[in-house]
């Protein structure tokens, strides 16, 4: 199967759409500390991460998206320096809205 047919294979397993963002989060697996690190794309149901952090499928992670207090995600899957991560529960749409908005705003650094 060719990776291009594998990637709209995978889209179409999502929950639900995904936007494109590049926004700073904080991360840390249960009981050790905070790791920066970044959000590549995001849903109410979860999150691509970017992060030196050592990850693997099935592990738990808890991330602070800006303005907010941390939530508890599982790995689904893990490539290098990047993670699919879902939500333990979906975001509130609103919230998506405010992430979205950040990473295109004047705010974004």
């Amino acid at each position: 199967m060719s990776a291009e047919r594998q990637t709209d294979l995978d889209r179409k397993a999502r929950l639900a759409e995904r936007a494109y963002v590049q926004i700073s989060v904080r991360v840390r697996r249960p009981g050790e500390t905070w790791f920066n690190s970044r959000i590549a794309d995001v849903s109410v149901t979860g999150f691509r991460l970017q992060s030196f952090m050592k990850l693997t499928s099935g592990s738990e992670l808890w991330v602070m998206l800006p303005g907010f207090e941390g939530r508890r995600a599982r790995v689904l899957w893990s490539r290098a320096h990047e993670a699919g991560c879902a939500f333990e529960r979906p975001l509130h749409p609103a919230i998506l809205d405010h992430i979205i908005k950040l990473s295109s705003g004047p705010a974004f650094v």
